[in-house]
């Protein structure tokens, strides 16, 4: 029998991982995940689910309406990518992590039955075929399944879901899934399906007629979130939640609906969120506005969703954020502009495959930086972003681990201070 920590080296480094190795672990088609999906016996076919793709916003989402479902009663499954301290994060149930047992039983029975079919998946597809494979054991009601990358190939994309939810389309990995717009969002339709009903977080004149001629093609329900829900308000608590006022057509229907997820842009997520649940309610589910509530302040707790706008440390307030696209950074920076600070630590490391530039000529130039990276080929030498931030106006050092460039920044840092720690998924992993 192999040891969790044995699995752990075969799926990491025997496996083409995305995260590592970034586009050359990308499959442009679903025959691995068939072929998987097969030899597992169909486990998805036991369990309702909801699909999320975006850009932006989808783990958010994820979290909040797994929250939602636990809260109704609902033995609820959620598969999310990537992690950030623990493989096991990937695959929840009602909130708790697969157990280590149950991935070692998973990896050895797969590589029992791969003795006879001779399947090469990626780390990804044979994470997703886990995932699936466990919910059905542990029986589960529903399950909130997150896209990885893109939507129409992603080894997820063999589900037929109660509700389709695409979050909002910006530009992020251009080079796998197009270099517009258009053909983005196109990549991102792939998960809808004929004749269920599909919500789009928030509608945007190049992409809303792709979607609507996708949806319109399969004979599915379209509804855009953001011209029925509006968080006209939001505010942070005395007990450090964030607190939104929503209109539904122009009428308040939620006045301070809490959260205990922080980043402002929550404020574009929750709308999504009640569109979905609006879809699930017609459809039959009993998900009432006190449940809504309920779920939504205890997000983190029943789903333990990490590393949005979250804060790890006072005196000086510490902050990391997994935003890391253009879309993502310009509202880290509106909410940093929103905080109180004397003066500006940025702690950023950056992967290699994303529009550096772009997003570094969003960052704020009233800043210390301290220049970093992960430990991951994919991670972009420090000396080489400082030299793409200088023409920008950022000026700092780097530093060759993050954890170096933490100490440093808390050691330079006052009381009244602010020190960020993003830029990278990669980047806040290592230091939660």
């Amino acid at each position: 029998m192999m040891t969790y920590p044995e699995v752990l080296d075969f799926l990491y480094s025997q496996l083409p991982m995305f995260q590592r190795t970034g586009a050359a672990a990308y499959k442009d088609n679903l025959d691995n995940t068939i072929r998987l999906d097969k030899m597992f016996g169909h486990p998805h076919h036991s369990f309702k689910t909801i699909h999320v793709a975006g850009t932006n916003g989808k783990g958010s989402v994820s979290h909040m309406l797994a929250s939602v479902l636990q809260e109704a009663g609902y033995k609820t499954g959620l598969y999310t990518s990537p992690h950030l301290k623990d493989f096991r994060e990937r695959i929840r149930v009602n909130g708790e992590m697969i157990s280590e047992e149950a991935v070692v039983r998973f990896v050895e029975l797969y590589q029992e039955k791969n003795r006879y079919e001779n399947i090469e998946p990626s780390f990804f597809e044979l994470t997703v075929s886990m995932a699936f494979d466990y919910f059905r054991s542990m029986l589960v009601d529903v399950a909130v399944v997150e896209v990885g990358l893109g939507g129409r190939l992603d080894s997820t994309n063999v589900i037929s879901p109660e509700v389709s939810v695409i979050t909002n389309i910006s530009f992020d990995h251009m080079n796998l899934l197009g270099n517009t717009l258009p053909k983005i969002a196109a990549e991102k339709a792939g998960i809808i399906k004929s004749g269920i009903p599909v919500v789009i977080g928030e509608s945007h004149p190049e992409t809303a007629p792709v979607f609507i001629e996708f949806a319109e093609r399969l004979g599915a329900p379209i509804l855009f979130a953001d011209q029925e829900y509006y968080a006209d308000y939001s505010l942070l608590t005395i007990d450090g939640k964030q607190s939104l006022n929503i209109q539904k057509n122009g009428e308040m229907l939620y006045s301070g609906l809490k959260l205990d997820l922080l980043g402002i842009y929550q404020r574009h997520n929750v709308p999504t969120v009640l569109k979905a649940i609006d879809v699930l309610n017609e459809k039959g589910w009993t998900l009432t506005e006190e449940i809504i509530r309920k779920s939504l302040l205890n997000v983190i707790g029943n789903t333990g969703l990490l590393g949005r706008w979250q804060i790890i440390g006072h005196n000086p307030l510490t902050v990391c954020d997994t935003g890391h696209n253009e879309a993502g950074i310009r509202l880290v920076v509106e909410q940093i502009n929103q905080t109180a600070w004397k003066q500006l630590h940025m702690i950023i490391g950056m992967v290699n495959d994303k529009d550096q530039t772009k997003v570094l000529s969003l960052l704020p130039s009233n800043a210390k930086y301290y220049f970093t990276k992960a430990a991951l080929p994919r991670a972009t030498e420090p000396e080489e972003l400082l030299a793409k931030a200088e023409p920008y106006g950022l000026r700092g050092n780097c530093y060759p681990t993050v954890r170096q460039a933490l100490s440093a920044a808390l050691a330079n840092a006052g009381k009244s201070d602010l020190v960020f720690v993003g830029g990278s998924t990669f980047v806040v992993a290592e230091i939660l």
